[in-house]
């Protein structure tokens, strides 16, 4: 029962948090440097603690099960009281940056690879369900400073947070975990199901964001945020055109996107985002060629629009 598992988690608390500790400062921190944005010089954690009020498991539901598995969604909950500090190194400032008041709200889904030998599981596989989309909510407050003197640092964390969460944990993709010795875990794993030729053709009406002289854009397109590929910079152009073709990786055709992301490259700060697009690669027939026009908005999450002003389109085959 569900009354059952909290009380156990609560007393194993503890000993969860000091290990997933090492664990996340050892294998989140070479992350951050992978999606640290223009701007940032260094992300790294000066203090990381995951607190002493432990997550809630407020409902479990088995899946169909298949044979050698068993299939288990989580609804987790957790209002922590974490002291994570987080040491942003930026070209016009540097500050410690630490994170409060956070609630999580997700579903987990659990895979169990069943064996005839004790301890009877041979693999765990852990992942988010994209629906309902995984809420993680946080503030962020400058320890000795105003945020304020990094431009868009707020909007970065926020990025850099749902690119881990979406590129290492929300499924299709997964963490896998072996239970026993020499466990073949290669039917656990992601695959490629198949490849997408994308030429990023050209964009118009693009909005000005310089003072002096007009933007000089680039795209930056992906399916996964760890695999981002990146155009050439068109100087002083709102109508530029690229005409390059990128190859991207697609493992599971049902539930990813291609996110395309138009910047104006800045030499003195962080670069100022001119819109973004999503498509997704179900409404993509294979082996039929298409030109595809995507508008271009200010997130592509719609909760987080607080305006629709036109940021021009961007052109694709």
């Amino acid at each position: 029962q569900v009354k059952w598992l909290n009380k156990h988690l609560s007393k194993l608390w503890p000993f969860v948090s000091q290990a997933a500790t090492a664990v996340v400062k050892e294998s989140v921190e070479p992350l951050l440097d992978d999606y640290r944005p223009p701007g940032i010089k260094s992300l790294k954690f000066n203090k990381f603690s995951l607190g002493n009020v432990s997550p809630k498991i407020e409902g479990i539901r088995i899946q169909n099960l298949q044979p050698g598995q068993i299939i288990m969604d989580i609804d987790f909950r957790w209002g922590g009281d974490p002291s994570i500090i987080l040491a942003v190194d930026a070209r016009v400032a540097s500050l410690p940056i630490q994170l409060k008041d956070l609630q999580v709200f997700t579903v987990v889904r659990v895979v169990f690879q069943l064996s005839e030998e004790i301890p009877c599981i041979s693999a765990v596989v852990v992942a988010l369900l994209a629906e309902p989309e995984p809420k993680i909510q946080y503030t962020l407050k400058a320890v000795g400073g105003s945020l304020t003197a990094i431009p868009g640092l707020s909007d970065m964390i926020d990025d850099t947070v749902n690119s881990i969460v979406n590129d290492m944990l929300q499924w299709p993709h997964r963490l896998v975990v072996p239970l026993g010795v020499n466990v073949d875990t290669s039917e656990l794993e992601l695959k490629p199901e198949g490849k997408l030729s994308v030429t990023v053709v050209k964009a118009t009406s693009l909005k000005n964001k310089e003072l002096i002289g007009k933007s000089d854009p680039y795209v930056t397109l992906y399916v996964r945020p760890m695999f981002k590929v990146k155009t050439k910079v068109i100087d002083d152009n709102l109508n530029p055109e690229w005409n390059e073709t990128f190859e991207l990786i697609v493992e599971d055709k049902e539930t990813q996107s291609v996110i395309f992301e138009v910047y104006d490259e800045d030499n003195l700060q962080q670069d100022k985002r001119l819109g973004v697009a999503k498509l997704a690669v179900n409404n993509i027939v294979p082996e039929t060629p298409s030109e595809i026009t995507l508008k271009l908005m200010q997130s592509v999450d719609s909760l987080k629009i607080k305006d629709y002003r036109d940021r021009g389109s961007l052109h694709l085959k």
